[in-house]
């Protein structure tokens, strides 16, 4: 059993004892955020989903402890023809958890399943590099037009239209996993729910009471079960952070996924072992729907908005986690990309502060006819604070009128989906270490683009670099793309993630990596 100092312990308790039943079962306790909003591997968008999904099912390539490429279901793949065709070698005698087969097929029909629009996948995009596959999201094409075929029950054959750099990281993805036809066919949209779900990862749900717990079991018919220590995970969606934080020192958690702002400096005083600060792609950023007043055909009050917040003061006054103040889009932790700024980020305050009212007023707003906005964002403690403290900057540069809406998750982001909003509070985790995982996001025609952003040389440009080798002419292009979206300003990026968490000092197995990416089978509970 580990335990803190008695000095640990008098000034910040933390209970740490694992839950291991008498059967010899360890059980992880996970925090998880928000209750996912589907289990549907091919319809899920959140993180939280995610976490799940990469314990319930495996997909053809895997994303190692440090944030690499690995096999996964695929024992190897080739690539050949100009690097237009991927062959894998699937494993022999890979089971779904009801024991049956699972073969290239299920992949063609999985993949095919993604793509199909009666899926509507938000991920959909993600697949656009395979032939046919644009012409299928679309609806100009069938499914069974997709360049993925099996070439007998061990081989996939996977055709690109242009050679990819970023392909196989995709493959990592939740919407790149195998769904069990007979499952979907019989129970349709239930088919992820327990009772009916067939999954191939190294656990299968076990139970999903709603805004409480998902418990996921480990799943004896996973083709690398034999490495597999951890028996039961339990996730449980906790959206206060200082409940979580109140939770795990409880007892009641072996993994919280974010840490109060306010106890940050506590913990990293009086438990750092337990604390796990890792650099992310990531960005955390404000949307502005272009689709409808005030921000449509507005470029100059969006850039005016932008330039009215003092990022750092944020970063250093209200996160306080080592975050880094973001100046443009792409994380400078993203592979192979130094990244294009904003033209203004060498300004003064002063001068900053003047530009931004000059534009706002360019844009036909002053103190007799203030903006009038409001900012939606979902519940949590960091997101309260930093709209706040937001609203207030808009307010006092501006002289704006800011209304704050908070809403519970589910709802939050459908309202985002349907473009019911103003501005809106999100966060972008990259899919993949390659900067297109964020410069596709703001395409037109990516399904999580919530913003309504439409910009024919942006998505030229986008589409452009997301097929070249990289190297300076990629380079170039990428940078061209960012200058384009900072200036038309859609969005308004606020600042680059460190993900923190606190893990208890039994659960031992866990390293850090940039995609946060991280699977309950790569631990292991060692009191």
């Amino acid at each position: 059993m580990a335990a803190c100092s008695s000095e640990e312990s008098d000034q910040f308790p933390v209970k740490s004892t694992p839950e291991i039943r008498e059967d010899g079962t360890t059980v992880l306790r996970r925090g998880n955020g928000a209750e996912p909003e589907s289990l549907d591997p091919h319809q899920a968008r959140s993180v939280p989903a995610a976490n799940v999904l990469r314990d319930l099912y495996s997909g053809l390539v895997q994303i190692s402890p440090g944030g690499d490429i690995e096999p996964a279901d695929a024992e190897s793949w080739e690539v050949g023809d100009q690097e237009l065709v991927y062959t894998f070698k699937l494993r022999e005698n890979l089971r779904w958890s009801n024991g049956e087969p699972l073969t290239a097929q299920d992949y063609v029909y999985s993949l095919r399943r993604s793509v199909d629009p009666v899926t509507g996948s938000p991920y959909a995009q993600l697949h656009a590099a395979i032939v046919n596959a644009k012409a299928i999201i679309a609806g100009d094409k069938s499914p069974q037009a997709l360049g993925a075929r099996a070439t007998d029950e061990r081989t996939l054959e996977i055709t690109l239209t242009k050679p990819t750099p970023y392909f196989l990281g995709t493959l990592a993805h939740s919407i790149s996993y195998p769904v069990y036809r007979p499952a979907v066919e019989e129970h349709g949209a239930s088919f992820s729910q327990p009772g009916n779900a067939v999954t191939n990862g190294a656990y299968k749900i076990e139970s999903w009471r709603v805004n409480s717990m998902i418990a996921v079991e480990r799943n004896r018919e996973y083709w690398d079960d034999a490495n597999t220590s951890i028996g039961r995970v339990e996730f449980y969606p906790i959206t206060n952070q200082n409940s979580a934080l109140s939770r795990y020192q409880a007892g009641e958690l072996d993994w919280a996924t974010s840490v109060p702002i306010s106890q940050y400096e506590a913990i990293k005083k009086h438990i750092p072992a337990q604390l796990h600060a890792e650099p992310t792609l990531g960005v955390y950023y404000y949307g502005l729907n272009v689709k409808r007043p005030p921000f449509k055909d507005a470029p100059e009050l969006r850039q005016a908005l932008s330039m009215a917040i003092d990022r750092r003061t944020i970063v250093d006054k209200i996160t306080r986690g080592d975050e880094i103040p973001a100046h443009g889009w792409i994380p400078p932790v993203v592979e192979g990309y130094a990244g294009a700024q904003f033209d203004w980020v060498k300004l003064s305050d002063a001068e900053r502060e003047a530009k931004a009212r000059e534009l706002y007023e360019k844009a036909g707003y002053s103190k007799d006819k203030p903006l009038e906005v409001e900012i939606r964002y979902n519940s949590g403690e960091g997101n309260k604070k930093i709209a706040s403290v937001i609203s207030s900057m808009w307010r006092s540069v501006l002289g704006a009128e800011v209304t704050l809406r908070n809403q519970e998750w589910k709802v939050f982001l459908d309202n985002v989906r349907q473009g019911n909003t103003e501005a809106y509070r999100l966060a972008w985790i990259g899919d993949y270490d390659d900067p297109n995982t964020f410069f596709e996001l703001m395409n037109s025609k990516f399904g999580l683009n919530g913003t309504g952003y439409a910009s024919a040389e942006y998505d030229r440009l986008q589409e452009k670099q997301a097929h070249m080798p990289d190297g300076p002419e990629r380079m170039k292009t990428m940078k061209q793309a960012e200058a384009v979206l900072l200036a038309d300003s859609p969005i308004i990026p606020i600042y680059f993630y460190v993900s923190k968490y606190l893990i208890k000092d039994y659960v031992k197995g866990f390293e850090g990596n940039p995609l946060d990416s991280y699977y309950s089978k790569d631990l292991s509970i060692e009191p």
